[in-house]
């Protein structure tokens, strides 16, 4: 017995080293393609030479900072498949089989995170102060639900109904300049714009979706492109409706039951007998786009259940076999492009309000690139997914600004938010790796019989349906 218990010791020990080994090994390569990549983009800035007399470029090294980068990787890759294989051989690591979470834990996360949602603004200020929480509640709180709105309107197109949508950002683009001409032009109110707004880019969402309902996959997503594309430059080019380049500037800010959040005898701190600040404003505006996110939630869970809902997942699994069942996917479609894009709408009016200037250079390509890197990161058909990962591509990109300490590593020139590209596309080539159905892979029912239980994403096409 003792001897059998020293050979596997002795078995394990041997098979530690070997995958240390290999996990050394594999850190070095990812180091080497660390500096291939950095060269020479990274490892040479140029700039222009303003001390001489002759002028020029001058190249300056930064050779410290590839480094880092290729240590960075080195580590990172040989930390990670250490671990991984440590889990493996303790028979923790198991994959591909969901982990069962108490319901008891999951209703205390949920209205713990609701909770901390809704008193977000006055924890800001409380910590911040009313200067300081601006940027907060602006910058991070009302930015990041924008993109949470967006990323569930296309979710409803892409996630539930499986049609991959590259121009999105066209119906974003409808609802803002929807709402901003009514309201310049007739003097209409901002709840009046708003649902005007979600009519107007759903009847776009169904006018693209007449075009393309024979095709789908690439095709489907370069018709989409063209269709964003096309919708900037009737932006860019119609400048006697729109503006053009200078786009439309003095649209008027929602008001809270008639009173506006300026400083006077009749704005909103002098009919409640406060200070005046400008933090008011931005309050009243994170739980404006807060509640149409919810309401953008509630409506897709509630369309999920329907027979509607059904039909999109049923679409996204196969459509041959919706046509056979008797599914009409003319229809199928058309609700999925219009509904998406109406919530695109709503999103669109907001932010035409809470801006008070909008021009075509808000609505390019990267918008419906980053938003349906939000729906892809997240797990396609998750909201929970969808929302996790809009707070870390916004929220990340808004930290990156604030990250100046590392200027004394790097050099006073060094701007962290000019990585946020190449890091975002780190993190898409990350998830592709270990989680290719997004953050949440498993999924609810739509209909169940007795008990809910979860599935796992391998079982699905887009994960959680």
């Amino acid at each position: 017995m003792a001897v059998t218990s020293r050979r596997d010791h002795a078995v394990t020990a041997n098979a530690a080293k070997s995958g240390l080994s290999a996990a050394a090994k594999s850190g070095a390569f990812a180091a080497l393609v660390i500096l291939g990549l950095c060269f020479p983009i990274v490892a040479f800035r140029t700039r222009q030479d303003v001390s001489g007399s002759g002028g020029g470029l001058v190249l300056d090294e930064r050779w410290a900072t590839v480094a880092v980068l290729c240590a960075i990787g080195f580590f990172a890759r040989f930390l990670w498949l250490a671990l991984s294989d440590q889990r493996a051989q303790a028979g923790t690591w198991v994959s591909g089989h969901l982990i069962s979470i108490p319901e008891r834990y999951k209703k205390i996360a949920k209205y713990t995170g609701l909770a901390l949602l809704l008193a977000y603004p006055f924890l800001m200020v409380a910590i911040a102060g009313p200067s300081g929480a601006i940027k907060w509640i602006d910058n991070f709180g009302i930015q990041i639900l924008i993109y949470v709105m967006l990323g569930w309107g296309l979710n409803i197109v892409v996630g539930l109904a499986g049609l991959l949508d590259l121009g999105y950002v066209a119906f974003y683009a409808v609802g803002a300049y929807s709402s901003a001409l009514l309201a310049t032009y007739f003097g209409f109110s901002f709840w009046l714009c708003l649902p005007l707004a979600g009519i107007f880019a759903a009847l776009w969402g169904i006018l693209l979706g007449f075009p393309v309902l024979r095709l789908r996959g690439d095709y489907l997503a370069i018709v989409t492109l063209a269709f964003g594309e096309i919708i900037r430059l009737v932006l860019i080019n119609w400048v006697d409706l729109t503006g053009g380049y200078a786009g439309i500037s003095g649209i008027p800010r929602p008001t809270f039951f008639g009173l506006p959040f300026k400083f006077g005898p009749d704005g909103f701190a002098a009919a409640l007998g406060i200070p005046f600040s400008p933090v008011h404003r931005l309050i009243f505006f994170f739980y404006l786009i807060l509640g149409l996110a919810a309401l953008t939630y509630f409506v897709t869970i509630r369309l999920r259940r329907l027979p509607i809902g059904r039909a999109w997942e049923a679409l996204r699994e196969d459509e041959i076999a919706c046509r056979s069942l008797g599914v009409n996917t003319v229809s199928t479609k058309l609700t999925a492009f219009s509904i998406g894009a109406m919530f695109g709408g709503f999103a669109g009016a907001f932010f035409a309000a809470r801006q008070g200037f909008i021009s075509p250079e808000s609505f390019v390509f990267m918008e419906s690139a980053v938003i349906l890197s939000i729906v892809v990161l997240g797990g396609m058909g998750s909201q929970v997914g969808v929302a996790v990962a809009a707070a870390a591509m916004i929220g990340g990109t808004e930290i990156l600004r604030e990250l100046g300490f590392l200027k004394a590593v790097f050099g006073s020139g060094f701007d962290p938010a000019q990585y946020r590209m190449l890091i975002f596309g780190l993190a898409m080539v990350a998830m592709m790796v270990l989680r290719p159905r997004g953050l949440i892979s498993n999924r609810e029912p739509s209909i169940i019989l007795n008990e809910r239980k979860s599935i796992s994403g391998a079982h699905v096409k887009e994960g959680h349906g």
